[in-house]
């Protein structure tokens, strides 16, 4: 079977990020970029299905700036077989990237779609589940663990009242967790073997759908600072602190 993997390139988890002097967004001028974490996980599940005889071909695509295609060829590095770069100059929301995804499933015709649960830099957590109801797919999100057997899949997930376990029927549309996996660290013969990869380039706005943003955005701040902590002498002391000055209880 075919796997499809998305995956973004946002500022790296190690970055403090920083807003803009005049609030219109981030500033990302000279900041170390990378692929998005859960993506990572993402690309090294589809990886594994690969190893284990459950996919026959791997293919990572990205949608962005042409500074994207770095992303893809980390995830070539990685393993990927093939990548797919939908160009676009403007950012697109999660449910653009659903629809120009939807049109990469009808031409590529994958069994498996996996992508990152969310994304770090805007943690909308959407992309997914709008490409599952688009295609009209089973869809698995959270993923903890996934054990394929067949056309079907037992994916266990998360929730806030435990682990579940659901039992879904390919083609599915899975989005990961972090606890999935340790995502594997590319080698250097690998790195420069991708440097030198083909990558097959569309324009996001010729493939026939509207990704017009939604949303405007009016102003961008930082969190305010948090208040410094204080110390309290027993218990009687804090009870009342609680009470009289937060109404906490």
């Amino acid at each position: 079977m075919k796997v499809l993997v998305a995956v973004k390139r946002v500022v790296d988890f190690n970055v403090r990020v920083r807003v803009k002097s005049d609030g219109s967004g981030v500033d990302i001028d000279n900041v170390k970029m990378s692929m998005n974490p859960f993506d990572e996980s993402a690309i090294e599940e589809a990886l594994r299905m690969r190893e284990a005889g459950i996919a026959s071909e791997v293919i990572a695509v990205s949608i962005g700036g042409t500074k994207s295609q770095e992303t893809l060829r980390t995830a070539l590095a990685m393993g990927a077989d093939r990548a797919i770069h939908l160009e676009s100059t403007d950012p697109v929301e999660p449910l653009g990237v659903a629809k120009l995804l939807t049109k990469i499933v009808e031409q590529e015709s994958p069994e498996v779609v996996i992508l990152g649960k969310q994304a770090i830099d805007d943690d909308s957590n959407q992309t997914g589940q709008m490409l599952a109801a688009l295609l009209d797919w089973p869809q698995g999100s959270f993923a903890s663990k996934a054990v394929f057997d067949g056309n079907n899949l037992s994916l266990t997930r998360e929730t806030d009242s435990g682990l579940e376990t659901l039992s879904i029927t390919l083609p599915a549309v899975i989005t990961t967790d972090l606890r999935l996996n340790e995502p594997r660290y590319p080698k250097l013969p690998d790195i420069m073997k991708a440097r030198k990869k083909p990558i097959d380039t569309h324009d996001a706005a010729s493939m026939g759908v509207d990704i017009a943003p939604r949303l405007t955005v009016l102003n961008v701040t930082e969190p305010p600072a948090r208040e410094p902590g204080i110390k309290v002498a027993n218990a009687a002391e804090l009870i009342d602190k609680l009470k009289n000055e937060t109404g906490v209880i």
